[in-house]
């Protein structure tokens, strides 16, 4: 088990961040790759379904995942809310969690992104390596998703 979180503020209000954020498909842009490919139907909620292909040919391997917290930010009427989704990884190579939180604060809001990534067959000593990889890649993908 691998941990990693992500901070990041940004200018745009923290409904805006959460459209970027948990637009899935919008991710394969942001990871060398991958094809995700929501699988129930839209809008996002919670039981929704994804994939994400990554690699070539035969050299592929599906990460398939499942929203299982979903909390738009402000969606009980409170603007200052904090938006909240939690996404368990369920496929045979992948494992673990990621949440998503975003709160309002002045002149936009904070995003945090933390989570578990468990690669099957990757010895604990690797552990390291594997959360240093996470919080690249999960950075590259929030970064991109919130245009910075």
């Amino acid at each position: 088990m691998a941990g990693f979180r992500i901070e990041r503020v940004a200018p745009c209000s923290p409904d805006a961040a959460w459209q970027r954020l948990v637009c899935w498909e919008a991710h394969s842009a942001r990871v060398p790759l991958t094809a995700i490919t929501v699988t129930t139907p839209p809008p996002t909620h919670e039981g929704t379904t994804f994939v994400a292909r990554t690699g070539l040919g035969p050299l592929a391997f599906d990460d398939e995942m499942r929203v299982v917290r979903w909390e738009p930010p402000g969606a009980s009427g409170d603007v200052t809310a904090v938006g909240r989704c939690r996404i368990e990884k369920r496929g045979r190579v992948v494992g673990g969690w990621s949440e998503i939180e975003v709160a309002p604060r002045a002149g936009g809001c904070r995003v945090v992104w933390s989570g578990e990534v468990r690669p099957r067959g990757v010895p604990g000593t690797l552990r390291p390596v594997v959360a240093w990889s996470a919080r690249w890649l999960y950075g590259r993908i929030v970064d991109g998703l919130l245009g910075r």
